[in-house]
């Protein structure tokens, strides 16, 4: 039997990041997961056309860096990840034995380019994937879902999901219902952080991690996982893992994606590596 390539090999989807040691995979053990969102590699590549920068390369590298999954979250005007995207680092995640968690609106309508959120997961089947509740003239997200008032219309949505095998995550703000959440069959909430990381820039974090703290543990009362994400850095991730209970899993990119321009991919998640060590 051949000798595996020494280069790079598929990893097993574990709690643990992996890196390369000769012949060996050695574990680096983690509390909460790290997974690296790509969409503004793909902003920059398409500012000016063509193919580069990579989205497949920069997936390869944060993960041969040993994070432990991929983020990306297509929007109907394509305007950064596109439907091809998505289908090549399905199979790059595939490659790598890592979750893929694609993001988006379950309620956005198909347009040409983009077959629809839902009907794009039925397609790809990611491990994850995470509903959010933003309009198309959006930049970014920027709130987690009213569960009393939308509920009802995502459970056929979660159902048709959770059939295609995909883990669901609903984008969920700090003090919000979500108890919800797992009433309609999700298996997690993923905190909107943006609130908490304008918070922790004005010196005021002590404010608003209670909040995020208390959602997190009713949450889990409720049998949901609980993820995080939005305006997560270096500087703002350390405390808030700190405040907030048993975060499984953190998405990652704008900041992850800025700091990598001054110091690297693979050395800027070798930092947040490390932030996501045993506290």
């Amino acid at each position: 039997m051949p000798a595996p390539s020494s280069r790079r090999r598929p990893r097993p989807a574990t709690r643990h990041a992996r890196r390369e040691h000769g012949d060996a995979w050695i574990p680096a053990p983690v509390s909460t997961r790290l997974s690296v969102n790509l969409n503004k590699i793909a902003v920059l590549r398409n500012s000016r056309g063509g193919a580069e920068p990579c989205v497949v390369r920069a997936a390869r590298t944060c993960l041969d860096a040993g994070a432990h999954g991929i983020t990306v979250h297509p929007r109907p005007d394509a305007r950064h990840i596109r439907h091809d995207d998505v289908l090549a680092l399905a199979e790059v995640c595939r490659e790598y034995g890592v979750e893929f968690n694609i993001e988006g609106n379950p309620f956005a309508p198909p347009r040409e380019g983009y077959a629809g959120f839902v009907a794009l997961c039925e397609a790809v089947r990611p491990a994850q994937a995470t509903l959010v509740p933003d309009d198309d003239a959006q930049i970014t997200s920027d709130h987690g879902f009213d569960f009393a008032r939308d509920a009802d219309a995502l459970a056929p949505l979660v159902a048709r999901l959770k059939d295609a095998g995909c883990r669901v995550s609903l984008f969920a703000d700090a003090g919000s219902e979500v108890a919800h959440a797992a009433r309609i069959g999700a298996d997690r909430v993923e905190l909107y952080t943006g609130p908490y990381a304008e918070a922790f820039a004005a010196g005021r974090a002590g404010d608003v991690l209670p909040a995020f703290a208390a959602t997190a543990t009713a949450a889990q009362a409720a049998g949901l996982a609980v993820n995080a994400g939005h305006d997560l850095s270096q500087a703002n991730l350390g405390a808030f893992l700190d405040a907030v209970p048993g975060v499984e899993e953190v998405s990652i990119g704008h900041a992850l994606i800025g700091e990598a321009l001054y110091e690297g991919l693979a050395t800027t998640i070798a930092r947040y590596l490390a932030i996501l060590s045993p506290r």
